[in-house]
């Protein structure tokens, strides 16, 4: 496992075909699959499988494995960083998921099929099944950046519907947490927003909007101008999606700093990340492939929309420093 997680892919064996590698890796998360099926169903109960037997099924069992480790790294960096790591974390689980069998057969009693076991080899089968929603199509790492983004895109929405829901005006943002009767502190001001802190909490809230914004507008340009017919372009591309994935575990950050009882200073630095986050984004987008004339003017929109937020944050903030 060690050495899909940390070893490098190899590099120069050319002619390198995108097509042929899918076909193998596909290949070899089929026959992992199939190679748990026989291995579940072997100690599934009496009699006893034979020792011959059990060294062939794990032998079996090995040669799967490293087959699909051995395809990963057929797979070079120059194909982009981000397909890569969507390639290595479904090997990871694939071979995850097969030490996880394998220990759960050698811990339980050979009475009957256990209720562990079972959902062990369902969950081999689940990782081998999603090569199969690996991002494809043309431009691969195009892909695989947009669906990086479109899944940080994700996130940073859910946080943001649950942050409007909670500052709904006279809504105590513990009602669905907390119980009156099993709690006797309702009237703790601990647990509810102040004027002053709605005040705050509105700059914030204008950050949040401006992340899920930046998200949904660099996802459209990847889609729309993306390409990957050079290494500068698809370095381009991976880097925009390392950064952005920096914004929703940001945004997650701020949002748990607004809750009551509100800490502004945490507040402010909270915000300042994701505001430095967000404008990283916005400066690589522009300087990069995906951003033509016709696209920047909603790039300098959004920065200004992050400053002017942000130089509010500071304003409420100021008396904390």
């Amino acid at each position: 496992l060690s050495a899909v997680t940390e070893g490098e892919p190899g590099e120069g064996r050319e002619p390198f075909e995108l097509p042929r590698f899918w076909d193998a890796l596909g290949q070899t998360f089929k026959v992992t699959s199939q190679e748990a099926t026989k291995l579940s169903l072997a100690f599934s109960g009496p009699p006893l499988t034979s020792a011959e037997d059990c060294r062939k099924l794990s032998e079996d069992v090995q040669n799967a494995i490293l087959a699909v480790a051995t395809v990963y790294y057929w797979l070079p960096k120059g194909q982009g960083t981000t397909l890569r790591k969507m390639v290595r974390d479904a090997t990871t689980e694939v071979v995850e998921g097969m030490i996880q069998l394998t220990e759960t057969i050698l811990s339980a009693p050979l009475e009957s099929l256990s209720q562990e076991q079972l959902i062990s080899t369902g969950g081999v089968w689940e990782a081998c099944e999603q090569v199969s929603s690996l991002p494809r199509g043309e431009h691969y790492n195009q892909a695989a950046v947009a669906s990086a983004l479109a899944a940080c895109l994700g996130v940073v929405k859910d946080a943001l519907e649950e942050m409007e829901h909670a500052l709904v005006e006279g809504q105590d943002p513990y009602s669905d947490i907390m119980e009156d009767e099993e709690l006797g502190f309702r009237g703790n001001r601990d647990t509810y927003w102040s004027e002053a802190d709605r005040k705050l909490l509105s700059s914030c809230m204008g950050l949040m909007k401006a992340s899920k914004a930046c998200l949904k507008k660099v996802l459209g340009v990847v889609k729309a101008y993306g390409k990957v017919e050079s290494p500068e372009q698809i370095a381009q591309l991976d880097d925009l999606a390392d950064i952005a994935n920096e914004i929703s575990p940001s945004v997650d950050e701020l949002a748990l700093s607004m809750y009551p009882p509100v800490n502004e200073l945490a507040v402010r630095l909270n915000a300042a990340k994701l505001a430095s986050v967000l404008k990283k984004v916005l400066e690589i987008t522009k300087t990069s492939h995906v951003c033509p004339p016709s696209e920047e003017g909603w790039v300098q929109f959004l920065t200004d929309a992050v400053d002017h937020n942000m130089n509010k944050i500071k304003n409420f903030t100021q008396g904390q420093l």
